[in-house]
């Protein structure tokens, strides 16, 4: 079995999001996907996020066809311990030139280009600028 895994915030899941998921599903035979702790977001990205907790980001990536599991971590070891559980790695394409944590623990890295004008961070913005 090819196991396939992605990570991130997925705050605000976009079609973005979706197209990167079902692109990585296309991949194997199984999909994991590790989404950052409320915590961890709030030292990343600052106080006002996440968006949604992790509970509520966990229950909806689990309710998408393309995903088999969710796990959630709060440090890097435990993120690579996650990865070094799977085959290949599939990362937006903005970290073509980014460090990328526990790359060594993998087989296979696949950038994924992001689609233009999806972004979690940019619709919050875009929702705060409507105010």
């Amino acid at each position: 079995m090819k196991k396939i895994f992605v990570n991130g915030t997925f705050d605000v899941l976009h079609l973005g999001h979706l197209a990167m998921l079902n692109f990585a599903k296309t991949l194997g035979d199984h999909l994991t996907v590790a989404i950052d702790s409320d915590a961890r977001v709030k030292r990343l990205k600052g106080s006002n996020r996440p968006i949604n907790n992790s509970d509520e980001r966990k229950t909806l990536l689990e309710n998408l066809k393309a995903v088999d599991i969710v796990k959630i971590f709060d440090t890097d070891q435990e993120l690579i311990d996650i990865i070094k559980q799977c085959d290949v790695m599939v990362k937006g394409g903005d970290y073509k030139n980014l460090p990328i944590i526990g790359k060594n623990q993998i087989s296979e890295i696949i950038l994924f280009d992001r689609i233009d004008g999806y972004s979690s961070t940019q619709k919050i913005q875009d929702i705060i600028n409507r105010r």
